[in-house]
C-alpha cells in the first residue's frame, strides 16, 4: 500500500516545464569589468596618455590576458620573473589577484571618464565592429593618423588596451597593465602601479614592460 501512495504523490506533485529556449545552452559572454577598475583606467590615461592635441581615443573592448606579446600561455606569477616586472618588489597578493583576475577577457562598458572623446572598437583588419560612447565625435579625425611623423602627437590614439586591475586585500595598492598599439607596428606595454590613500589613488610608478619601433 505504501509504494502505491508514493506512486500517487508523484503523479499529484506539480510539474515545471522548462522552455525550449531556456533549456538550451547558451554561450558564455565575457563578464563585465566593474565599476571600480574605471576610476584607475581614467587616471592612468589622463596622465600617461592624453596630450593637448587627443581628440579621441579608440579602446579594445575585451580586456587583455598578457604582459607581452610574446607571452606563451596564460598569465601565471612566474610571468612577472619572465619580464622583470618592477623587479620583483610587488605584494604577492597584488600580483596574485591580478593573475586570477586576468586569466580570461573581459568586456568594457561606457564608464569611461577621462578628457576626451572615446570609441570602443573590436577585431583586427579594415571591417571593425566599433559602438561609440554617447559623445558625438563627428569631424574629429582631420588627418590619417599613419601620416604624422612617430614623435608628433596624433589627434587620434589608436589604440589602448587594458586589463582587469588587481588589488591587494585592503584595497590599498593596485596594479593595471596597458597598452597601446599603433596601426603601424609600433606600441609598447606599461605595468602601472597605483596606491589609496583617504579613498584617493594616485599612480605610485610605471614601468615599461616592452616596446615595438618601426625597422
Amino acid at each position: 500500500m505504501a509504494p502505491l501512495l508514493v506512486s500517487l504523490a508523484l503523479l499529484a506533485a506539480p510539474v515545471m516545464v522548462v522552455p525550449m529556449a531556456q533549456a538550451e545552452t547558451q554561450p558564455d559572454s565575457p563578464p563585465a569589468v566593474p565599476s571600480e577598475d574605471y576610476r584607475l583606467y581614467d587616471l592612468i590615461v589622463d596622465e600617461k596618455f592624453l596630450t593637448p592635441y587627443t581628440q579621441l581615443v579608440l579602446v579594445e573592448r575585451a580586456t587583455v590576458t598578457r604582459l607581452h606579446p610574446e607571452q606563451q600561455g596564460a598569465l601565471r606569477l612566474d610571468t612577472f620573473q619572465d619580464y622583470d616586472v618592477f623587479d620583483g618588489r610587488l605584494p604577492l597578493e597584488l600580483v596574485r589577484d591580478f593573475v586570477l583576475k586576468n586569466q580570461m577577457p573581459s568586456k568594457l562598458e561606457h564608464h569611461f571618464g577621462f578628457g576626451v572623446r572615446y570609441r570602443f572598437v573590436t577585431g583586427d583588419g579594415p571591417e571593425q565592429e566599433t559602438s561609440l560612447a554617447p559623445i558625438p565625435v563627428s569631424g574629429i579625425l582631420r588627418r590619417p593618423m599613419q601620416d604624422a611623423p612617430l614623435d608628433e602627437p596624433p589627434p587620434v590614439m589608436d589604440r589602448l588596451a587594458f586589463s582587469r586591475a588587481g588589488y591587494t586585500f585592503g584595497r590599498e595598492q593596485a596594479l593595471v597593465y596597458v597598452e597601446y598599439n599603433r596601426p603601424d607596428g609600433t606600441g609598447a606595454g606599461f605595468a602601472v602601479w597605483l596606491t589609496q590613500s583617504s579613498k584617493h589613488w594616485r599612480i605610485f610608478d610605471s614601468e615599461l614592460v616592452w616596446a615595438s619601433r618601426p625597422r
